[in-house]
């Protein structure tokens, strides 16, 4: 293991909440805990354990499989054991006084690909991005149009919704038309879309309401990054139809000002510690 690697490891280890999640997944063996077992047993709230998992996930300390409509979450003894291997090397004379565990498969086979590290060959590649909320109707479609319109060649943008209200927001499309930008393309749909097989590799995934950021996610192949971007839903807000469109407004005006904060990151040249650390800034901005 290289030193890096072991850093990263143990850098997520150092939250107290993830230690704790590991610590459980641990004991429970292969068998795993589902995701709210553990946010019950730790009082997590649900996007504060959705960060965490997505963590030591992202790090390949922990495994996520789904039963039913369930998340099962359960530790990766052998990347533990390669951790154990890297800290105690030459104790105890080089000799293996360690018992080291092989309950689960080759970590190998689970961790997600690097984050582009530089190479010139790299940079030309494009970023896949969801835009996730409830109904997919206009906080999401909103960012999908802005990202894919700010971002040009370097970003495509998808939206979807946990439980999709299979319309788009009339005051979100009025907008985006008066802002000349596509509008045939978007629709409201379900993010397990986003989850089968045959879906597009997701690099990023940003809940834009605190309901979908708290809800069990499908398991998205590739294990992309997420944050949080909470926007005050538009739809939600009552009034003549000028109230309804400003609240289309603010929430466009704060999504495209995270858009373009995103967007300036040096993405091929910061570690996935740091890019996650700037990910989560973004949904921390006021605008």
């Amino acid at each position: 293991m290289e030193i890096k690697t072991a850093t990263e490891k143990l850098a997520a280890l150092g939250n107290e909440s993830r230690l704790a999640i590991f610590r459980l997944l641990v004991e429970a063996g292969p068998a795993g805990l589902s995701a709210g077992a553990l946010g019950r047993t730790l009082d997590l709230a649900g996007a504060t354990a959705s960060f965490h998992f997505a963590h030591l996930s992202r790090v390949g300390l922990i495994e996520s499989r789904r039963d039913g409509r369930s998340i099962i979450y359960s530790a990766c003894y052998p990347a533990m054991d390669e951790l154990l291997a890297f800290l105690t090397h030459n104790c105890c004379q080089g000799s293996n006084c360690l018992p080291l565990t092989s309950a689960c498969d080759s970590i190998e086979k689970r961790r997600p690909p690097p984050l582009p590290d530089g190479d010139p060959q790299m940079n030309d590649r494009i970023y896949n991005v969801l835009f996730l909320c409830t109904g997919n109707s206009a906080r999401s479609i909103l960012a999908e149009a802005l990202l894919n319109h700010l971002g040009k060649e370097r970003f495509r943008a998808y939206s979807a919704g946990s439980r999709p209200t299979g319309t788009v927001n009339p005051y979100a499309r009025e907008l985006l038309e008066r802002q000349h930008l596509p509008t045939a393309q978007l629709r409201s749909k379900s993010w397990d879309e986003f989850a089968k097989p045959d879906a597009p590799r997701l690099d990023f995934i940003f809940t834009v309401c605190d309901n979908a950021a708290g809800e069990v996610c499908p398991v998205w192949p590739g294990q992309p990054m997420t944050a949080h971007w909470g926007v005050e839903d538009p739809a939600a807000v009552g009034g003549d139809d000028e109230a309804r469109r400003e609240a289309v407004m603010k929430a466009s005006i704060q999504l495209k000002r995270r858009i373009e904060l995103f967007l300036a990151l040096p993405i091929d040249k910061l570690d996935a510690m740091a890019l996650q650390d700037k990910l989560d800034g973004i949904g921390r901005e006021k605008s």
